[in-house]
């Protein structure tokens, strides 16, 4: 039997952390292999905050616990060390007498970084690490980034015409004018649900009267952002109207009274900064920002951007709203029928 290498059951890990998406914030995405005479005999990940992390759901599905003693457990992100919502996984791991551990990346959050992995090597496991570390520090972007930078991560989004516009001057009605297709809108609604917020200016509000919830995607709605210093959100807009979780942050507290689940927050001073403090203390780990022109554009001008995602349809306007200058190197380029899709990492 051909040995498989420690890089083949990490990858496992990764494809494993990643089903659980969206549904993890503001804990990393996880998955746990556990390996006997090169055989998965149990695997598991970290589906839902609050539940059982992947090292425990890995252990479960081992039937003979007897064989834990003679397994090496792959983990993508250092086993935790504190008490937090559940116990430690590096305690567990000693309890079960595994003998090996392979990890992919040290976690970064202050109350573990190195901690699970000196517990481990004090228990007298051995410990072998960076293994699939670029790829599983790539994994886990957000939670890295909110724990080094301490903000969240932020990916731009908008669609844009061939000629270089992002809306028409006068619109007929005040629902979105839509650029990209219907394949491009489904990918935008899955991206939705991958993260922890999504944002736009008040004008997108008043122009569009957008619902920015995942309807056309089986997942999880993002909290909702709205950067609205005079509120002037009307009253019957659908993100006051509805039972989502909505902020709106602002200059001064609105008298208005709001339904469930909706908030004011005062940002003072109003700008970025105070934004990315106020989501840090959030545990808002990443911010999907969706427009409008004037509010993408003092995130490029800020340089406060770490991917952009962005259509091209094949339509022309001749005339309307230009779209944001951005100038960086395309990382990536996908055809989405007639749209184009340029996604850039900073």
């Amino acid at each position: 039997m051909r040995l498989k290498t420690h890089a083949f059951f990490m990858k496992r890990c990764l494809v494993l952390a990643e089903k659980a998406i969206g549904n993890t914030y503001p804990n990393p995405l996880v998955g746990a292999v556990i390996v006997c005479k090169n055989k998965i005999i149990g695997e598991g990940w970290h589906q839902k905050v609050g539940e059982p992390h992947a090292e425990v759901n890995a252990i479960n599905q081992v039937s003979d616990k007897n064989l834990l003693t003679k397994s090496t457990l792959y983990v993508n992100l250092e086993p935790c060390s504190h008490f937090g919502k559940t116990p430690p996984c590096a305690d567990l791991i000693v309890e079960y007498g595994i003998k090996k551990v392979v990890i992919a990346s040290i976690d970064p959050n202050p109350q573990v970084a190195g901690r699970g992995i000196l517990k481990l090597k004090e228990a007298g496991i051995e410990v072998i690490e960076a293994v699939l570390k670029k790829e599983a520090e790539f994994l886990n972007r957000r939670f890295y980034t909110f724990h080094k930078q301490k903000r969240p991560y932020i990916i731009m989004k908008w669609a844009q015409t061939e000629d270089g516009f992002i809306a028409p001057l006068i619109k007929k009605t005040n629902r979105p004018f839509w650029i990209s297709n219907i394949l491009s809108k489904q990918k935008v609604h899955q991206w939705r649900s991958q993260e922890a917020s999504i944002l736009v200016g008040v004008q997108t509000i008043v122009n569009d009267n957008p619902i920015l919830n995942t309807r056309e995607w089986p997942g999880k709605n993002p909290l909702r952002l709205i950067l609205d210093p005079f509120n002037r959100v009307p009253d019957f807009a659908t993100i006051l109207q509805d039972k989502l979780a909505t902020i709106i942050l602002t200059k001064k507290k609105s008298e208005r009274l709001l339904n469930e689940n909706k908030e004011c927050h005062i940002l003072n001073p109003f700008n970025l900064d105070s934004l990315m403090e106020f989501c840090y203390k959030r545990n808002i780990l990443s911010i999907f920002v969706e427009g409008g022109q004037k509010t993408l554009t003092h995130f490029i001008e800020e340089q406060l951007w770490d991917e952009a995602r962005i259509f091209t349809s094949q339509e022309k306007l001749i005339k309307g709203i230009k779209s944001p200058y951005f100038d960086a190197p395309i990382s990536e380029v996908e055809k989405l029928s007639n749209n184009s899709l340029h996604t850039y990492f900073k």
